[in-house]
């Protein structure tokens, strides 16, 4: 097996490297004051980087959801909220433009919305009644046909890069559905009707993503802005693992990267007073490096490895094993690597001026970013035991 980057590969390691160091010199700020950042959406678009992943038949890169990783990954050592939330839009408008139950025309359209046009498109599935724990997705908000087009009312939680986004695709449940498992995704404006904002994402890490909840009041939209509907959604969302979770691993594989290097930079310019060298040569520092060292390498080959069997394979039951344990060995580690690191870099590194106090909040997300770890294993067990979910309990008692 070839674990070489293609020369491809490392011109885009290398763009987002570079994007990521100018992300840097205001990632403080905007974790500071939980502020939408802006100019790196700016800077991203005006880089190509919204057509990224979008197929050259569409006028877009063609990059591979391995690519993608590449990429991720060097963007999260920069604004770990900026790549988080950008992603928003790779994770949401790819599976409209690669399944077969979208109509070539509705691809067509938001394609041109991406690649002509520059245009930013958020998501928003998640609801307050639902939990990653379990995994179930059941819909609260109601959209049925009204005015020549859709009435839409509900809230929705966790809206990353909400009021940045050009569009913002929320999925609701179709009103007259006879399937609880039916679905809708309809494209929002910013300025559409019956849409505000509740500013409620005051949180521990990965502030800036700005992910507020979204109020939809009876919002209208035309009948143009249904961009998918199913009978039974489940398939759809299985199919497309990859980019609806799968493309935010690498975010906090990049975080973990980050607070590795934060790390030899401190202890390399530490010396304690009295001694004739700095903090790496004490043997515990050395030890713990070591395995921060080994946890963030072996995270790094799962995840790459998970994105090339989405390539090479498609949504195979290997690959959705391959997805869970990237994503569960990315947020253990990044959890480990960066509490290590804060802990190795003493008292000094818990002001808030600490680049390692922030990394350390952004990584704690990491093992509860949907699917949060416990869910992981779950799937993992499954697929290793060859067991079928039919076959099992329900993990809590049905009301």
């Amino acid at each position: 097996m070839d674990f070489q980057l293609t020369c491809e590969q490392q011109r885009l390691q290398n763009k987002c490297r570079e994007l990521a160091a100018d992300f840097l010199t205001r990632s403080a700020a905007h974790d500071r004051d939980a502020s939408h950042p802006v100019e790196n959406y700016d800077r991203l678009r005006n880089e190509g980087f919204l057509a990224l992943t979008i197929g050259k038949e569409w006028g877009g890169l063609g990059a591979s959801f391995l690519d993608h990783t590449i990429a991720y990954e060097a963007l999260g050592q920069g604004c770990p909220s900026t790549a988080l939330a950008f992603n928003m839009h790779a994770s949401v408008v790819m599976p409209l433009l690669e399944s077969a139950e979208v109509s070539a025309e509705t691809k067509r359209v938001i394609a041109d919305l991406v690649v002509r046009e520059r245009k930013l498109i958020a998501g928003n599935f998640s609801e307050p009644v639902t939990t990653s724990l379990i995994g179930e997705r059941p819909l609260k908000a109601r959209a049925w046909r009204a005015d020549g087009g859709y009435r839409v009312t509900g809230r929705k939680m966790f809206a990353s890069m909400l009021e940045a986004a050009d569009f913002v695709l929320v999925m609701a449940f179709p009103e007259g559905a006879r399937s609880p498992s039916a679905g809708i995704i309809l494209m929002l404006p910013q300025g559409a009707e019956g849409r505000s904002v509740d500013p409620n994402w005051d949180v521990l890490g990965m502030r800036a993503t700005r992910s507020d909840s979204l109020i939809l009041d009876e919002c209208w939209l035309p009948e143009t802005a249904a961009v998918f509907r199913s009978d039974d959604v489940r398939p759809f969302r299985h199919a497309y693992l990859n980019w609806f979770w799968g493309s935010y691993t690498p975010v906090y594989l990049g975080v973990a990267q980050a607070a590795f290097d934060e790390l030899r930079k401190v202890i390399h310019t530490r010396r304690p007073e009295g001694y004739a060298q700095p903090l790496a040569y004490h043997p515990d520092v050395r030890r713990h490096v070591a395995q921060m060292s080994a946890d963030l390498e072996a995270a790094r080959l799962i995840t790459y490895r998970s994105a090339w069997l989405s390539d090479t394979e498609g949504p195979s039951a290997e690959t959705t094993a391959a997805l869970y344990r990237a994503k569960y060995m990315v947020g253990e580690a990044v959890s480990r690597i960066t509490r290590t690191a804060l802990t190795l870099g003493g008292a000094h590194g818990i002001f808030k001026t600490s680049r390692l106090e922030q990394l350390f909040r952004d990584g704690a997300l990491g093992p509860l970013h949907p699917p949060p770890s416990d869910f992981c294993l779950y799937n993992m067990g499954l697929y290793e035991l060859g067991i079928d979910p039919a076959d099992l309990l329900p993990p809590l008692k049905p009301g």
